[in-house]
Order: structure tokens, then C-alpha cells, then sequence
């Protein structure tokens, strides 16, 4: 009698059925010994997971309509697990469910991992490098196609994508950083993108950054990033931004390091942990003593070449057909009127250097309207010349507009040895960019306190400008 037993034989048919079916997301999982027999040859050293089910997850089957339904409530969970990852470090470390059949029909990495020549015996797997929130993200795509990235973990979640091969969601992630990526989070994703090596991805962050670099560096992230990132950003021709203000942000990211290093904010040790982003601050761009914090002479090496929040073409006009010696000063500015005929930014002077090698100057330069009586651009700053006839760059530390047609005098105040001057100038010169754009300046003598320079000779051989 096969069923002559029926009551006992229903009863551990109706326990089997409990017990395969009772565990939900969370529940623990314990290791136990499974008979040889049962397992077959190849399971004889490995030990699997017992499952153990909690009441009322009996037919949870017939309650998801889809195949991705029933996949996707197997997500992180115990219920027929077979693995299980135990992602992070330390209290950050998570155990995170898994079932190889799922994982291996998704990655080819994972395939391996169980199924390959050198597959893994254990039930557990560490994965201490991994963020416990990346990682998830990746399982999530491969049970449910289902893409969970936000723009703090999209560059992790990428990482993940890429590690175990799995390029539908590395696409996903790349579109994701194009869709929302914003000035307020290009810095966070910047550094994310260089510490994972996506250059793809660097490339738009700093693109983000050249077109908005104020919002950019007035977000939380800008601090955080690393020594290498801002030497990237510091090296762009390409950012929206004035100097001055340029570097009072690095002066933030200065003070910020001094303090994740547990170091006083002294000037010293702001210039030790900015090391070598120092020369890529454009000193002569800038008036220095605004920020005593970090005050490094700026030296001949320098650029002085303003970033590109001009957006246009850099040109010059030199009014001086020969040069000669000498130029004495005695602190009266040297002085010459113009006009243009086009709107342009001027953004510097270039003016004459010591006849007797290489010293330094001290330089005041200033443009004046003079109609209105008014001061529209100046700064104290100073330059390096190495005793030949050149022209050595001063620059404004904000471009400086200039209108058609009205009347400005340009003015430098040196305080130096006696300099090499300008001879036979031009009252009229006329000058053609590399795309053809003409524009021509009319030069005027400045009267009254002048130190001797006029159109004929004398200093400010140079004016640098944008159209």
C-alpha cells in the first residue's frame, strides 16, 4: 500500500512544500551539508545553500504576470539564492543575494566565474573594492533591465558595467552622464570619470566646466577633487572665467586640502599642497595682493595669455617702426590717447624692458575714457624682461571693452631701470586678423603729466586685444 500511510506521506509532501517556498529578501542563509547522492559527482567538496522559506511565500509565482516580473522579485533576494557577495569594506559591507543562472545568462565575466575552467567552489564571494550601491545597480539591469543610476553612483555603476562586461548598461550610464550632467555635478563626475579611466566621459565634464566654470567651481564638489583633476582644469585655455576669480577658488581648494591633511592654513603649507598647480595660475593676469594667502612672484614663465571667455581671436597692433635706448622713469606714467574702429577687448600691453639684462619691473597699467573722466580697466602687477629690445607682456586682469570711435588713453606707471623705447610711430595703423577682420587705431598725443611718450617715440608699443 503506497498511500496506506497517506496521512504521513501528505504531511512531509505538504512540510517539503513549506519549507522550498518561505524565504523572502533578507532572510539569513546558512551553509549545510548536502548528501553526495543527491548533488551528483561534481558537488561532493562544495557546499550549497540551504534554503529556508518563510511562511507565505508559497506560489508567489502565480502572483507576477511576466518572466521579468518573476525574475525581477528574485532581485536581491534569499529566495532560491545560490550565491552571495559580500561587497564593500568594513560597516559599509553588504551581503547581497544572488543565483548564477541569472548573473551567468547576463555577463560573460560572471559565466566564468561559475561555469568556466577555474570557477569559483565558494558560496561567498568578497568584492571589497566595489560600492555596495554600484554593484546592486548592476544586478538589478541583469534580473530586470531595469537601469537604477543616480549622478552620484552613474561612474561606479560604469565601472561595474564595464568589469563584468555588460555593455547594454554601460551605454545606459554613458547617456545618463550626457542627459544630466550639469555644472553643479561636473566636478564630482570629473574626478569619478579620471579615478576609472573614462576618458569619454572627462572630455564632456570638462566641457561642462569650460561653459559654465563660475557655477562649476562654486559647487560642493569643486573642493573635493583631487590634486591631478585640478592641474586638468587649470591647464584649459578654454574656461569661462576671469583669473581673479579662478584663483580665489583655488585658495578654497588650498585651505580645504590643508584641512582633509590636518594642516594649519598657512601660506606655506597652502603653496606645499597645491605644488605643482602653482605655475598654472596666470599671475600676470592677476592683481596678486588681493590674495596674500598665496603670493608667489610671478616670473617671465608665466602665462599671461587670458582663458578663453573671450571666445574670439587674440591680436596685437605695435605703433613703433624701430627701437632704441634709453628710456628713464621717475614715476610719471607714460601715456598715449587712441581710438578704434571697431568694439574690442583689450586685454594687456606689451611694453619695453631694461636696456641692462635681465631684471624686474613693477607696473601700473590703466585705460581711461576720456570723455567721461573715468577709470575702465587697470592693475598693479609686474613683469620680467632679459635685457633685449622685445616687447614683455602686461595684462588687465579682466578684459577691457573698447567702443568705436570714442577717445581712450592707455597709461603705465614703471618703476624700474632705464628701458629700451619705441621710434618712428605710426599715427594710423591698421590691422588685419588671420580670418581678415580689419581694425584700425588712430594714435594722439596725451597731453599734460606725461613721462615724454607721444606718437612719434616713447613707450606702450603694444596693444593686445580680442575681436
Amino acid at each position: 500500500m503506497a498511500t496506506g500511510g497517506g496521512g504521513g506521506g501528505c504531511s512531509a509532501s505538504s512540510r517539503d512544500v513549506q519549507e522550498s517556498n518561505s524565504v523572502h529578501s533578507g532572510a539569513p542563509v546558512a551553509l549545510s551539508n548536502v548528501p553526495t547522492a543527491a548533488l551528483g559527482p561534481s558537488s561532493a567538496s562544495q557546499p550549497v545553500l540551504a534554503v529556508h522559506r518563510e511562511p507565505g511565500a508559497y506560489n508567489w509565482q502565480a502572483t507576477k504576470g511576466s518572466l521579468m516580473e518573476r525574475f525581477a522579485y528574485l532581485f536581491n533576494n534569499e529566495l532560491l539564492s545560490d550565491i552571495r557577495f559580500v561587497v564593500g569594506k568594513g560597516r559599509q559591507a553588504q551581503r547581497i543575494p544572488a543565483h548564477k543562472f541569472v548573473l551567468a545568462a547576463g555577463s560573460a565575466v560572471f559565466d566564468a566565474m561559475f561555469n568556466g575552467g577555474m570557477a569559483t567552489a565558494s558560496a561567498e564571494i568578497e568584492l571589497p573594492d566595489a560600492e555596495p550601491a554600484a554593484f546592486l545597480s548592476l544586478l538589478r539591469f541583469l534580473y530586470s533591465d531595469d537601469v537604477h543610476i543616480s549622478p552620484a553612483t552613474v561612474m561606479s555603476t560604469l565601472n561595474m558595467a564595464k568589469k563584468y562586461a555588460v555593455p547594454a548598461l554601460a551605454s545606459h550610464c554613458v547617456e545618463f552622464v550626457s542627459k544630466h550632467l550639469k555644472a553643479d555635478n561636473a566636478f564630482m563626475l570629473l574626478t569619478q570619470a579620471r579615478l576609472f579611466d573614462y576618458p569619454q566621459i572627462a572630455s564632456l565634464c570638462l566641457e561642462t566646466i569650460d561653459k559654465s566654470t563660475t557655477e562649476a567651481i562654486n559647487a560642493e564638489g569643486f573642493t573635493d577633487i583631487d590634486l591631478d583633476t585640478l592641474c586638468a582644469v587649470l591647464e584649459r585655455d578654454t574656461l569661462s572665467i576671469r583669473e581673479n576669480r579662478l584663483f580665489g577658488a583655488v585658495v578654497r581648494w588650498a585651505e580645504a586640502e590643508c584641512s582633509r591633511q590636518q594642516l594649519p592654513a598657512t601660506s606655506e603649507n597652502m603653496q606645499k599642497v597645491l605644488g605643482k598647480a602653482l605655475p598654472l595660475i596666470r599671475y600676470p593676469l592677476l592683481s596678486v595682493e588681493k590674495f596674500p594667502s598665496v603670493n608667489p612672484k610671478p616670473r617671465a614663465s608665466n602665462v599671461d595669455r587670458p582663458r578663453c571667455c573671450l571666445r574670439g581671436e587674440e591680436c596685437s597692433v605695435n605703433r613703433f617702426q624701430h627701437v632704441e635706448s634709453r628710456w628713464g622713469y621717475s614715476g610719471t606714467s607714460d601715456r598715449i590717447r587712441f581710438n578704434v574702429s571697431r568694439r574690442i577687448s583689450i586685454v594687456g600691453f606689451g611694453l619695453y624692458g631694461s636696456i641692462h639684462g635681465h631684471t624686474d619691473y613693477q607696473v601700473n597699467i590703466q585705460i581711461m575714457e576720456n570723455d567721461k573722466h573715468i577709470t575702465v580697466g587697470q592693475n598693479d602687477t609686474g613683469f620680467s624682461c632679459d635685457g633685449t629690445s622685445n616687447t614683455f607682456r602686461v595684462m588687465f586682469t579682466e578684459p577691457v571693452e573698447i567702443l568705436p570711435n570714442v577717445s581712450y588713453t592707455a597709461c603705465a606707471t614703471l618703476k624700474g631701470p632705464d628701458s629700451h623705447y619705441g621710434t618712428k610711430g605710426l599715427k594710423k595703423v591698421t590691422q588685419e586678423s588671420a580670418t581678415g577682420t580689419k581694425t584700425t587705431f588712430v594714435f594722439f598725443k596725451s597731453p599734460g603729466n606725461n613721462n615724454g611718450t607721444s606718437v612719434e617715440d616713447g613707450q606702450i608699443p603694444e596693444i593686445i586685444y580680442y575681436i
